[in-house]
């Protein structure tokens, strides 16, 4: 059986080390002669761009872009809806700039998705580099469970502990393959035709809760599912509580969800 036609991408912003890491991951424990990685710099101002561009990876499967102006993740991401179409890609995957593969989970995850073509968005089981496995499959948020979410930091028991584990879903086997209604944008698998279709992330989020909408937007085409079979690690870099800018841009893009989306329903609010 002929091997899935894939891509990826990852948005860099700062940490030239980390994306360099991420990129000879991903390069050297995916063999598929046509897979192509792009590497999207989102004019970071520490000169990542330039040396991201100046980097012999010495594997003619990579593309770096440098934009010139900070787009945003979601925005970065889209740049290369285009790319994508013109590849014939059938597996897109959204990649972190601190993921590190282990093995070619990129292949069996798309093979996996082609194989059943009621699936249109998957997310692996992700660890810490400590070998910690992480919370990220998650329930269709609500403002109660983001609230609970944000504030279960300061108030580690009680009411908000319980409604976080059960945001994380904390209560179900997470140790077998199944449907989930949140897929994190860290590491998410993406059937190409439909992400193109669905016009890829929504650009008018700049920062946060936007992978939360892309898997709305996907589940109107489809299921989403957790994959744990396979697995990569994540660094993992989450600090909106200690930064009070950062904070606010996450308040400001769960209003935007919350706007579009109804908390009953999938369709979006217009």
């Amino acid at each position: 059986m002929a091997s899935p036609r894939i891509s990826a991408c990852i948005v860099a912003y700062c940490d030239y080390e980390e994306v360099c890491a991420a990129v000879r991951s991903v390069l050297a424990h995916t063999p598929a002669p046509d897979f192509r990685l792009f590497v999207v710099d989102n004019a970071s101002p520490d000169g990542c761009g330039d040396r991201l561009l100046a980097e012999d990876f010495a594997d003619p499967r990579v593309t770096v872009r440098k934009l010139d102006e900070n787009l945003g993740f979601g925005k970065g991401h889209n740049s290369v809806l285009p790319d994508i179409q013109a590849l014939g890609s059938q597996v897109h995957f959204i990649l972190n700039p601190d993921i590190l593969l282990q093995n070619d989970v990129l292949t069996g995850m798309a093979a996996w998705m082609l194989a059943r073509p009621e699936v249109v968005m998957a997310t692996p089981q992700l660890f810490y580099p400590d070998g910690r496995r992480q919370d990220l499959p998650r329930r269709k948020p609500t403002p109660w469970l983001l609230l609970a979410r944000q504030l279960v930091e300061r108030f580690p028991r009680g009411v908000f502990a319980r409604a976080n584990d059960h945001y994380l879903m904390r209560d179900e086997d997470l140790s077998v393959e199944r449907p989930i209604q949140f897929c994190t944008g860290s590491f998410a698998a993406v059937r190409s035709e439909v992400f193109c279709k669905a016009g890829g992330f929504d650009p008018d989020y700049f920062m946060y809760v936007e992978d939360a909408d892309l898997t709305q937007k996907m589940l109107q085409h489809g299921q989403v599912f957790l994959v744990p079979q396979f697995h990569a690690v994540h660094a993992w870099h989450r600090a909106p509580m200690r930064d009070a800018g950062r904070f606010r841009m996450q308040l400001v893009s769960m209003g935007r969800y919350f706007k579009k989306w109804s908390v009953r329903s999938r369709a979006p609010r217009r």
